[in-house]
């Protein structure tokens, strides 16, 4: 073996030792490794479920926040057509101009995400840490509602929203239901 040849392989050892070294290196020093876990948050802050639910998983309550009469009990059943558990439709004595308001504690914040989607993004989230029903969403329907997101349009809608993230003044966790 010529001096070229094992001079060639020597560096190319090194360099694999190297490249060994910097992979064992930042495994090791991995600040992501806990990441959607709450560690390091305040005790006093509430932890979010970001976990993103499956239809059949979401519990939702429909209300009708518009003047056509029987809004919340058709959108209500075109939702449990879609595998969402409906728990009930009512009318809303309070009226609103938005596409919908989507009401959610901590429990429910993955599936806020993913009803957003079926309003393509549209509708206004309101996270309340204190929220009354754990994992339920509440879906007021406003003037601004036409219909609800064809299965194409939910895909596309939840890929733009991206993942679901922890509201302001709460710290994620993943919950494997």
């Amino acid at each position: 073996m010529s001096f070229a040849r094992v001079r060639a392989l020597v560096a190319v050892g090194l360099l694999a030792v190297l490249a060994l070294v910097f992979v064992v290196a930042a495994l090791i020093r991995d600040t992501q490794s806990n990441a959607g876990i709450a560690e390091g948050c305040p005790d006093d802050w509430p932890r979010a479920d970001v976990t993103l639910r499956e239809r059949k998983d979401v519990k939702i309550k429909v209300l009708n926040g518009t003047d056509r009469p029987g809004l919340a009990a058709v959108v209500g059943d075109d939702f449990r057509n879609r595998d969402f558990q409906v728990e009930s439709h009512a009318n809303s004595k309070k009226k609103i101009d938005e596409v919908a308001v989507l009401r959610y504690g901590p429990q429910g914040v993955g599936s806020a995400h993913l009803l957003q989607a079926y309003f393509l993004g549209r509708a206004k989230l309101e996270y309340d840490p204190n929220y009354d029903d754990a994992d339920v969403v509440r879906v007021m329907l406003g003037n601004e509602f036409q219909q609800l997101a064809t299965t194409t349009e939910v895909n596309q809608s939840l890929g733009d929203l991206g993942a679901p993230v922890a509201p302001p003044g709460s710290c994620p966790v993943v919950n494997e239901k």
